[in-house]
Parts: C-alpha cells; structure tokens; sequence
C-alpha cells in the first residue's frame, strides 16, 4: 500500500507542476487582456485563474513539504501542510468571489465600453488552456482520494466554465450591445468560485478538526472488528485523516479469555488486515481483557496505567 501511495503521490506532484507553469503563464496573459479590454468577465477569470495558480503551487509545495520525513517534533511528518494548503486555497476562493460581486455591482449601474474583440479572442484562448489543465489533472492525478489535487482541479472547472462565460458575454455584446453581459457573466463566475471555494475549505476544516474520513463508516469498522472470533468488543474508538488518502484509527479491543500471547499478536494482524479493506493502513490498537476498566473517565488514566504496566501496544 504504501508504495503504491508513494507513487501516486509523486504523479500527482509531477502533475500539479505542469498544471501550475500552464495556468500561471495565461493568467498574466488574460490579467493584462482582461486589462486592455476593460471586460470585467475577463479579469474575473484572470482572478480565478490567479487563485487557481496559488492553488496548484501551494499544492505543489505540500506535497514537497509533507516529503520532509517524520522527526521527533513532528511524529506524523509534514503531510497535514496538504490540508492546511487547501483551507488557504478555499479561504482565497470565497474572497475573489466577494471581490467579483462588489465590482459587478458598480458596473451593472455603469457599464463602461469594452473591446471586445480582443476580449473573445483572449475568453476562447483560455478556454482551451482550461479544458488542456483539467484534462492533464485527470489523466495524471487522483483528483478523486486527494483533497489537495481535488481542490485544483475545482478551480480549474469553475475557471472553465469562466472561460465560457467570458466568451458567452462578449458574443451578446457584438450581437446585441448588451453591455451588462459582462458583470453578468462575471457574478456567474464568482457564484461558481464561492461554491467551490466553500466545499474545500469545509472538507479541509473537517480533516483539520480529525472528523471521520467521508470514505469511512465508523460502524462498519467496530462491526468488522467485533465480527473477528477472538473479539469479544471495541470502545475508545477513533478513525480520523492524516491527510488525503492516509486514514488512521485507534481504539481499544477487548478480547475473549485464553487469549495467549502468540494468539494476541494473531489478533493484531487480524484487525489490521480487515481494516486494510476498508482503506485504514494506520492501526494502532490496545487488547484489553475483560476486567480491564474502561470507564471513559477514567480512560486516560487507564491507558497510561496499561502503558506502565507493559499492556501489549501495537
């Protein structure tokens, strides 16, 4: 497993890179576009774009970042930056947005003249480098399992459907000279960046705040456990993310009695297999008899007191 986590880590690394260098270069070109036109859908997209870009390079960088091995300080290593990156990331979308919003508004009461031109040209071109980066995301990444590739390739369909809007505005206004088409697409956009922008930064929040993996069911995993012949029953039980794709639990077993040593460790490699299915590689489990107290008021002082007394800690 953790090989093949390896591996996909650093295709999604490898990924994210081409996607920032691509992003990156035609957001300075819709910015100054964007600018030259006077189209506010444009600059929008450019400031999706922009966003986009951060996006992908601080997940870029967390994924350099959560490389740096684990050390005595930092017992799980740096693989939660992940996270933290996508709460910065999602923050930064519902910020653009309101952004977007405020300057739609002043334009709706005076729409200012557009060339535009220019502005389809510069909207179609970044359509196509859209559709280019949400292709390579999908076809090198796992935008499924990982929240931080997840989060990019977000940004990069609401900037594609931007990029749609931005075309969308300017045909109305060649056609019809319907000049308010512009902040119209524009507060379009923004609803997209708000809603995405949201969904990151809750899903992040939730990691953040060790809730159970959205890919976890906490009873099937103590009915699993429970369901094993040595088992008598599980309480204390935790399941929470380290970071995308790597889900951790801990809990505590109470175990039939007769149950030897060499039985124990049987059990250990039991539960450990069992929860591999249900995509939980990090298990750490305390086996406990049944006149083991486990009061949860209790509960700290018990483990300690099982730690002390060399209770089996796997």
């Amino acid at each position: 497993m953790g090989s093949s986590h390896d591996h996909s880590h650093s295709r999604n690394k490898k990924t994210l890179l081409i996607a920032f260098l691509i992003i990156t270069s035609y957001m300075v070109v819709e910015a100054v576009g964007g600018y030259l036109t006077n189209s506010l859908a444009l600059l929008a997209d450019a400031g999706h774009m922009l966003s986009d870009s951060i996006s992908l390079g601080v997940g870029y960088l967390a994924f350099s970042i959560g490389e740096k091995a684990a050390d005595q300080m930092k017992t799980y290593g740096y693989k939660r930056f992940e996270i933290l990156a996508a709460v910065f990331n999602g923050v930064t979308l519902v910020l653009i947005s309101l952004y977007i919003f405020y300057e739609a508004y002043h334009r709706f009461s005076d729409p200012p003249e557009i060339a535009t031109s220019g502005m389809l040209a510069i909207a179609v071109i970044g359509l196509l480098v859209n559709i280019l980066v949400a292709w390579i995301l999908m076809r090198g990444g796992d935008t499924k399992e990982n929240l931080n590739l997840r989060a990019a390739f977000l940004h990069v369909l609401s900037d594609l459907l931007g990029s749609v809007g931005a075309i969308t505005a300017a045909l109305l206004i060649i056609f019809f000279g319907w000049a308010w088409a512009d902040p119209l697409a524009s507060v379009v956009v923004a609803i997209l960046v708000l809603i995405s922008g949201w969904r990151v930064t809750k899903e992040a929040v939730h990691v953040l705040m060790e809730g159970t993996p959205k890919n976890v069911d906490l009873e099937q995993v103590a009915q699993t456990i429970e369901a094993l012949p040595a088992v008598k029953s599980i309480h204390d039980l935790h399941v929470w993310s380290i970071t995308s794709g790597k889900n951790a639990m801990s809990g505590h077993v109470v175990v039939k009695e007769h149950i030897s040593f060499k039985d124990s460790q049987q059990v250990l490699r039991d539960i450990e297999h069992a929860l591999l299915e249900l995509k939980i590689g990090h298990v750490t489990v305390q086996l406990e008899n049944e006149d083991h107290p486990h009061d949860d008021s209790i509960r700290c002082q018990g483990q300690e007191e099982a730690e002390a007394a060399g209770h089996h800690h796997h």
